[in-house]
């Protein structure tokens, strides 16, 4: 496997455990919480755009 298509995947999964866990800071009142989760998702969401931009998405084998 290319190297840029297990960064997508990874990227990608923190992205949506970060938004999963943005989503339940809100729920909770846990304002830091939130605080860090929606920079987690800034940046590793961002990241995973870029990657699937440069490196393009991974196909199925």
């Amino acid at each position: 496997m290319p190297t840029g298509v297990i960064l997508v995947v990874i990227f990608t999964l923190v992205t949506l455990l970060a938004a999963y866990g943005t989503i339940r800071s809100l729920r909770e009142k846990n304002f830091l919480g939130v605080l860090f989760g929606i920079g987690t998702v800034a940046v590793f969401g961002w990241f995973t755009i870029m990657t699937v931009i440069h490196n393009g998405y991974p196909v199925a084998s």
